[in-house]
C-alpha cells in the first residue's frame, strides 16, 4: 500500500513548528481565512496576522493592503527596515528582503492586493504558502462582496420599478376625490404613504410574509382606486405562514407585473388573486390573474431577464441564490389564458431570519 504524498506547501508549514498539530494547523488556516473576509484593512486583520505569525511559527508577521499601512502580531525588530521593504513589494510587485526579514506579494487575479511580512527563519516554502492561502482568503472575500453588491442592486433595480404612470394616477386619483369624499381621500392617502414606505425604504434582508401581504393590500387598494371596477381581487391566506421570513421584496413584484401585463390590456374586468399556504414543510405563494396571458417560450424568456418585466427575473434568481436552485419562480400560462405565478419557499430555512 503507498501512502498519498503530502503537498510541498503543508509539508513546509510543518517544519517551520515544532511537533506541528494537524487538525490545529488547519484550524489556523481556516481562522486566517475568515478574518480576512473584509480584507487587509477590515477589523480581522489583527487576527489573521497572529494566525499567519503562529502558522509559520515566527517572532513576527504582519500584513499590509496597497496603502502600505501594516498590521502587526509581534514587534519587528526593525521597523523602519520592515516599510522599506513592503514600499519596495508596492512598487516593484516582487518578493523583497531575505531571511529573517522578508516580504512577498500577495497576488488576487493577477493584481497586487497587499504584502505579506515576516521576521524569523520561516522556511520560503512556508512563507510562499501562507502566502497563496491569504491571496485566496482576500479573492473569496472579493467574491463575496461582489455577490452581496449584486443582491443589493437586485434589489434597487426592484425599487425601481415603481411606475412614475401608476404614481401619477394614484395620486391624480387621491387629489380627485379630495372635495367630493374626502375621507376616501384620506385613506388612499394612507395607503399611497404605506406603498412607499415599504417600496423604498431601508430594510432588513428579510421581512415577514405577513409585511409582504400588507403591501400588496396597500398597492391593490390604490390599483382599484384607479383602474375602478376593471380590477377585481382575492386575497386569501392562511395564518400559519404569515410569520415566515421571505426575501424583502419578493411578492409585491408579481401582483404588479399581473395589473400592468395581464389586466391592464385587457378590454373587460379582471381578476388578480393571491393565496398563501402551508404545504407540508413548505410556504406556497401564488399570483394569479385572468389577463391576456403569454407564450409559454415568452415566460422563459422573461425569467432570464428578456423583456420588460425585469421585476420577475430579478426575484426568481434572488429566490434561487438564497434557497438553492430547486426554488424560484414557477410560471404557468398561455395566449388567452391569463397567468399564474408561484412561489414556493422553505417554512424554515438556516440563516434567513427576520432582523
Amino acid at each position: 500500500m503507498v501512502a498519498e504524498e503530502e503537498p510541498a506547501g503543508v509539508r513546509a508549514l510543518w517544519r517551520a513548528r515544532r511537533a506541528p498539530d494537524a487538525a490545529d494547523v488547519l484550524a489556523t488556516a481556516r481562522g486566517v481565512a475568515g478574518h480576512l473576509a473584509d480584507g487587509l484593512s477590515g477589523p480581522g486583520a489583527r487576527a489573521a496576522a497572529k494566525g499567519v505569525r503562529s502558522l509559520l511559527g515566527v517572532p513576527a508577521a504582519g500584513l499590509a493592503d496597497l496603502s502600505g499601512a501594516t498590521t502587526w502580531a509581534g514587534h519587528p525588530a526593525d521597523e523602519d527596515a520592515a516599510r522599506e521593504l513592503v514600499s519596495a513589494v508596492l512598487h516593484s510587485e516582487t518578493p523583497a528582503g531575505k531571511a529573517p526579514l522578508r516580504a512577498v506579494p500577495l497576488d488576487v487575479d493577477g493584481e497586487l492586493a497587499g504584502v505579506l511580512v515576516v521576521e524569523g527563519e520561516a522556511p520560503r516554502k512556508a512563507v510562499q504558502e501562507v502566502a497563496r492561502l491569504v491571496a485566496g482568503a482576500l479573492e473569496r472575500g472579493r467574491l463575496e462582496a461582489s455577490a452581496e453588491l449584486a443582491a443589493q442592486s437586485e434589489l434597487r433595480a426592484l425599487r425601481a420599478e415603481i411606475s412614475p404612470h401608476f404614481v401619477y394616477n394614484a395620486l391624480t386619483v387621491i387629489a380627485s376625490l379630495v372635495r367630493s369624499d374626502p375621507d376616501r381621500s384620506r385613506e388612499l392617502m394612507l395607503d399611497f404613504a404605506d406603498y412607499i414606505r415599504h417600496s423604498l425604504a431601508r430594510h432588513g434582508e428579510y421581512t415577514a410574509l405577513a409585511d409582504e401581504f400588507h403591501a400588496i393590500e396597500t398597492y391593490l387598494a390604490l390599483q382599484r382606486a384607479v383602474l375602478g371596477d376593471r380590477l377585481r381581487v382575492q386575497i386569501r391566506v392562511a395564518p400559519d405562514v404569515l410569520a415566515v421570513p421571505v426575501p424583502y421584496l419578493v411578492l409585491q413584484p408579481l401582483v404588479e407585473n399581473a395589473i400592468r401585463h395581464g389586466i391592464e390590456p385587457l378590454g373587460r374586468p379582471g381578476t388578480v388573486s393571491v393565496r398563501g399556504e402551508a404545504e407540508g414543510n413548505d410556504c406556497v405563494i401564488s399570483v394569479e390573474d385572468d389577463g391576456v396571458g403569454m407564450p409559454p417560450a415568452d415566460a422563459e424568456a422573461v425569467l432570464s431577464g428578456d423583456g420588460e418585466r425585469v421585476g420577475l427575473a430579478n426575484v426568481d434568481r434572488r429566490l434561487r441564490s438564497v434557497y438553492g436552485p430547486w426554488y424560484g419562480l414557477v410560471v404557468e400560462t398561455a395566449p388567452g389564458a391569463g397567468t399564474r405565478v408561484v412561489v414556493r419557499v422553505p417554512m424554515f430555512q438556516p440563516g434567513v431570519v427576520l432582523p
